[in-house]
């Protein structure tokens, strides 16, 4: 269950709640709950009818009262403050990150509470809504339900630099451009409260790792001269150099930098969300689902394992046989591999984007013996009777859906960016932040950049990726910043250590096309020791305490020789220099 924040001994708030989250919610004391998310907002959300069914089946009241993120009216307040009124308490109310509740909360209490007070309690609850004063003061000792004109002047904060996404992109970037220019006005738009070294947990899932290794607070990775805006981003307004939040208020920047990371569309796979964690259905790329895979690849002892990769892109193309191979040698090791199928599924027509990695690879596949598929797509799976079903598409085009048993199932979701970005003015036809590939800029809105794994430039999206792109990005941003063009070039390096067995690894280093960027002046198609000691020994603390602090370790851009010409619309142009 979510976090729940007491405002009051009266009112909690909680991010996003599932059916499951309500005998908890009951057993915690709570009469009633309400729901701030209108149905079919976002990906994975329940909708209120299951909400309602499992509250009132634990003995809550439940309410629904859907509000727009960013769009929070007067009558949403009034109604909120109704509800407050008349239902029977502790309430906890609801959301996607929980700042609409927070938010409707301070309006609805705000005739009557210092605006002030309102303020440093969200502060305390983790929600900054500092741009929503001018509302509050003039709510205050206003009648509660009394209709009120908009404010007339009405503060929108502006930083020089505006980052969307806290995750290893936003910080990395932001640590970057500090490090070149420590008096830049920056904020960071995160929602969330804990920082993630994602790709640890195929480690997690092999049994290598702890989960806690890979966590961290997002308070020590954010940087300290940086503002930390702890809200959800809602939608663009390039044009008026503006930012929306999911409280309605708005953030106005002198250059933007859009990296929240993408979504994993797990209601893609009929079936998936509702046996994931149990039935033997499990995935590396969830933080509380990686150890899980431990728990299943050490009970497994004969059977059938299945193992699938979604279409592309994906976040770390080598994870989902990353899965297999570390599986298999477990397996191996406890003399049981012979026991049991392994069958790898993929959506894609390859084992590996780059040609050169695919012959070492395919010695570990035929010394595990496992059966690969390809054009495989998993469409749908029935955990209870441990069946999984698969699109296989044929050479001529043509598709039949196969159905495969397992004991144990190791799947990865297709994957796609927010919706906020999806529906925005600045993504391309597929759904992505559409930039310059090599200057990671946009090519309409010459003052917004991206990186990371929303950003469409078509290399690996991996942290290694983000550690090249940042100094690019913040170099080509501090030089918009200054009414010139971009120079930093990216290459499209990406790197993807495949961990072949417990001790070695395969490190993949590759740019744009495909070309071989390694590091080390050592073939990078042998499996090595080394790698797998700098992948487990040595990358946590290269990620937490060097790549997100603006040390940028062997990831000198490269510049172009002359300044392109700037890119010619409103919001480029617009780039007048505001005293610091």
């Amino acid at each position: 269950m979510q976090p729940i924040k007491r405002l009051t001994p009266f009112i909690g708030v909680a991010a996003q709640l599932e059916p499951a989250d309500m005998g908890l919610l009951a057993a915690s004391g709570y009469r009633c709950v309400i729901n701030n998310r209108p149905d079919n907002e976002g990906e994975g959300q329940p909708s209120s009818e299951a909400l309602r069914i499992a509250a009132e089946d634990s003995g809550l009241e439940y309410h629904h009262l859907p509000v727009v993120s960013g769009r929070i009216s007067d009558e949403d307040v009034a109604a909120f403050r109704g509800l407050l009124d008349r239902v029977k308490g502790p309430v906890l109310a609801f959301c996607r990150t929980g700042t609409r509740s927070t938010t409707l909360w301070a309006l609805a209490e705000a005739h009557h509470l210092d605006p002030d007070a309102l303020l440093q309690t969200a502060k305390a609850a983790g929600y900054d809504l500092t741009a929503l004063q001018p509302r509050l003061e003039q709510r205050w000792q206003s009648l509660p339900n009394q209709p009120l004109a908009p404010a007339q002047f009405a503060h929108t904060p502006r930083y020089d630099v505006l980052v969307i996404g806290g995750g290893a992109a936003g910080c990395a970037v932001t640590a970057s451009l500090l490090k070149r220019d420590p008096g830049l006005r920056i904020a960071i738009v995160e929602p969330r409260d804990q920082h993630y070294y994602q790709p640890g947990w195929t480690l997690v899932g092999a049994g290598v790792f702890d989960r806690a290794r890979t966590e961290r607070d997002m308070a020590r990775c954010i940087p300290a001269k940086a503002q930390w805006i702890r809200a959800a981003a809602s939608d663009f307004e390039p044009d008026q150099q503006q930012m929306v939040l999911e409280d309605g208020s708005r953030i106005g920047y002198r250059a933007l930098i859009v990296c929240p990371g993408l979504t994993l569309n797990w209601d893609a796979i009929e079936g998936a969300r509702e046996t994931l964690g149990k039935n033997g259905v499990t995935s590396n790329y969830e933080f509380e689902l990686a150890p899980y895979t431990w728990q299943q690849v050490q009970a497994l002892r004969h059977g059938r394992a299945l193992f699938t990769q979604p279409p592309m892109p994906i976040k770390c193309a080598g994870a989902p046989q990353k899965a297999m191979y570390l599986s298999c040698d477990h397996w191996l090791r406890q003399g049981v591999l012979s026991n049991i199928q392994v069958d790898f599924c993929s959506a894609g027509a390859v084992l590996f984007g780059v040609a050169d990695f695919v012959p070492p690879l395919m010695k570990y596949v035929e010394r595990y013996g496992a059966h690969l598929h390809f054009n495989n797509t998993l469409v749908k799976v029935d955990g209870e009777a441990h069946k999984a079903w698969f699109k296989v598409t044929a050479a001529d085009g043509s598709t039949s859906l196969v159905e495969r048993e397992f004991d144990l199932l190791h799947l990865v979701p297709p994957q796609r960016a927010p919706e906020f970005v999806r529906q925005s003015p600045l993504a391309n036809a597929d759904g992505w932040i559409e930039v310059d590939h090599e200057t990671l800029r946009h090519p309409r809105y010459g003052n917004i950049f991206s990186l990371g794994d929303v950003c469409a430039a078509p290399n690996a999206k991996t942290a290694a990726a983000v550690r090249k792109q940042a100094p690019v990005v913040a170099e080509n941003v501090l030089s918009v910043l200054a009414d010139r063009g971009p120079r930093a070039v990216y290459d499209g390096y990406g790197s993807c250590p495949l961990t072949v067995e417990r001790g070695k690894v395969i490190l993949a280093e590759f740019g744009y096309g495909g070309k071989l960027l390694p590091t080390f002046p050592f073939d990078p198609r042998v499996p090595r020791r080394l790698a797998w000691e700098l992948k487990t020994k040595w990358m946590p603390g290269i990620y937490f305490d060097l790549m997100l602090k603006g040390h940028e370790w062997l990831a000198e851009p490269k510049h172009l020789d002359f300044e392109p010409r700037p890119v010619e619309s409103p919001a480029a142009c617009d780039f007048t220099r505001e005293k610091k």
